[in-house]
């Protein structure tokens, strides 16, 4: 993912948080709404419950590599936020999460091709 794929203002977070579906697993919490662009744009949210700086960007290390092999549903905000068992988990674990979550969501390409969040 490229620096233009990131949600990084507080209105996009926002945005995606008031309007937006959720998606609740063990591990993340996936907000997402649709866009009207032609690619998905992904942000994360790892508080302080889920443990010190370090355990914290390790966290958020993981979720950007599990996204960057996964294949989305273009036009979507994404908001990844992580629960405390993230910190505990490992990272094959932690991507069969996001990916059932995606699954869930419609937004995993490779799945669930065309169905889009509330129409199912």
């Amino acid at each position: 993912m490229r620096g233009e794929q990131y949600l990084t203002k507080k209105v996009q977070f926002s945005l995606v948080y008031d309007e937006g579906r959720s998606w609740v697993g063990k591990e993340v919490v996936i907000r997402a709404l649709s866009n009207g662009l032609d690619s998905s744009r992904c942000g994360f949210v790892v508080s302080r419950h889920v443990g010190k700086a370090v355990v914290r960007n390790r966290v958020k290390r993981l979720l950007r590599e599990i996204l960057r092999q996964t294949p989305l549903q273009p036009g979507w905000d994404i908001i990844f936020i992580a629960r405390t068992p993230a910190a505990m988990t490992d990272y094959a674990k932690l991507g069969e999460s996001v990916r059932n979550l995606l699954f869930q969501a419609g937004l995993y390409v490779g799945k669930y091709e065309g169905v889009r969040p509330g129409t199912n």
